[in-house]
């Protein structure tokens, strides 16, 4: 098997998703791992991942230092490379020339066996501020940017080192990189994932008594319905479904997935409960998209308390709350690692409270989206459902930023109902990771009517993406832009500029809050 020892990059999950695209054993172990632990899991290679620090700062994080006398091939990732240039010898210094994004790589060795099946160009995602000045005396260079030293080999050593990120989707070749440095440490392919169903159903057998029931939020997800149908697999008679309507759903979708869901579980144990008000009242004077995220968490939680307390009022014995947590969640809460740098709190990884006295069952927690689909496919649930836009656990909260009341919502719901009939209108739905609209803090003087306006702004998001760790924004049609600006502008009172995002993600992130 392969170790990742991860010193805190956000893309550090996703060499584990590229391995497992190649059938690669591997497993992600904490970058300060003893030697001896690696020598029991019966490792044949050890990757460095990438991390926010520089190496030189002051209790950065670095490997056990008999890690590099195991003598087995170690390929260090941006800040991994760093620390296997400077290991060896090399210089590593902050000189200005940080990349952020896509850069060119220029292959200067073709024939090393890490770079094989590759391009002389190839493009690349850089994310990083230090650069290796100066290469180890025994390494050769395999690839440079116009700026810096961009991959290197120490054969000698068996260590090498990319600058870039092979493990993310806009690294095209990057998956063959890895796939090389998997050869170089004569690791076989293997079926991962053939039983999964059923060995998460085994565990949550094992974990919940015959006596205890377990809760289950479902959110109209594939996350959160895939979780439920597990749980339901290894407990039928003993799980509760709650839907819980927020206040901050899309246009007629409270409506539809109650209606979805009264056909997905059985009456006794579905409930689905009307907490909009409770939510909105709550909310109503936030704007900080971190507290809103809390305040979510917070009363989910709360109204999750109630059903608890009413349940247990029956002599229902609950224990367990089943939630659709997967691996994007917790690498942005900066869940999995001491070293990652937070960029939200998922309101799904809000500590439950005490009172409600239940422990948590997270079957998808190591999986990304694309697996938890494949799952679904395999537990029975329609095409359409499965390939159905990913969308918030705090929904329009974190979409219309600002001060949020039931009018401005409204007028959000209105704005990306008509994105939405767009997109299908267009063929675009099954080609794009996430299509949804925004509503911005800010108003704009316009002509309407032949009158002065000064209304709200509406912003599109569209964008491709395979994890959403990172993402890009495609090419598209401007009549379709042009028809989603006219329509939304003439059809939404309230707004009277539609403009485009076009960011991608790194640095900007998909969602806006």
């Amino acid at each position: 098997m392969i170790a990742i020892l991860d010193f805190g990059s956000q893309f550090c999950h996703l060499i584990l998703k590229k391995l497992r695209y190649l059938k690669i054993p591997a497993k992600i172990f904490p970058f300060d791992v003893k030697a001896e632990v690696l020598q029991q899991h019966n490792v044949k290679g050890i990757i460095f991942s990438g991390g926010p620090r520089s190496i030189y700062e002051p209790n950065a994080p670095h490997p056990d230092p008999k890690i590099y006398a195991l003598n087995l091939p170690i390929l260090g990732i941006c800040y991994g490379s760093n620390l296997v240039a400077a290991h060896f010898g090399g210089d590593v210094k902050r000189t200005g020339k940080a990349e952020y994004g896509i850069e060119t790589l220029y292959v200067t060795n073709l024939n090393h066996p890490l770079m094989k099946g590759l391009q002389k160009e190839e493009q690349v995602l850089m994310s990083h501020g230090d650069n290796i000045e100066q290469l180890p005396p025994t390494a050769q260079l395999l690839g440079k940017t116009k700026k810096v030293i961009a991959a290197f080999a120490i054969d000698d050593k068996k260590a090498y080192g990319v600058q870039f990120h092979p493990e993310v989707h806009h690294t095209p070749h990057g998956a063959l990189l890895l796939e090389n440095f998997t050869k170089i440490c004569n690791v076989e392919k293997t079926d991962l994932h053939e039983d999964f169903i059923e060995k998460q159903v085994t565990e949550i057998k094992n974990t919940v008594k015959e006596d205890e029931h377990v809760l289950v939020a479902v959110s109209g997800g594939v996350d959160s319905t895939v979780t439920a149908l597990i749980i339901a697999k290894a407990v039928p008679n003993r799980l509760h479904a709650i839907f819980i309507n927020n206040g901050l759903l899309r246009k007629n979708e409270a409506e539809e997935v109650n209606e979805m869901y009264k056909h997905l579980f059985p009456q006794s144990n579905y409930y689905y409960v009307d907490a909009s008000e409770k939510f909105l009242s709550r909310l109503r004077d936030v704007t900080d998209p971190q507290k809103k995220r809390l305040i979510i968490g917070q009363t989910f939680n709360e109204v999750y308390g109630e059903l608890v307390k009413e349940l247990r009022s029956k002599g229902i014995n609950l224990k367990y709350l089943g939630q659709g947590t997967i691996y994007p969640d917790r690498i942005e809460s900066a869940a999995p690692s001491k070293q990652a740098s937070k960029i939200k709190q998922h309101h799904n990884l809000v500590p439950l409270p005490k009172y409600l006295n239940l422990q948590l069952i997270e079957p998808l927690k190591d999986l990304f989206k694309f697996e938890v689909r494949e799952i679904g496919k395999r537990l029975g649930l329609s095409e359409k459902f499965i390939k159905r836009h990913p969308f918030p656990g705090p929904g329009l909260a974190v979409r219309c930023l600002g001060q949020l009341t039931k009018e401005r919502l409204d007028t959000l719901r209105e704005a990306d109902a008509i994105l939405h009939e767009l997109v299908l209108k267009y063929d675009l739905y099954d080609t794009v990771w996430q299509s949804f609209a925004v509503l911005l803090p800010v108003k704009t003087v316009g002509v309407q009517g032949d009158e002065r306006t000064y209304r709200e702004v509406i912003a599109i998001r569209i964008v491709e993406s395979v994890d959403a760790m990172t993402a890009t924004v495609p090419e598209l049609p401007w009549e379709f832009l042009k028809e989603c600006a006219q329509r939304i502008v003439d059809e939404v009172p309230g707004v009277n500029r539609v403009v485009l995002d076009i960011t991608s993600k790194p640095p900007a992130t998909i969602e806006w809050e």
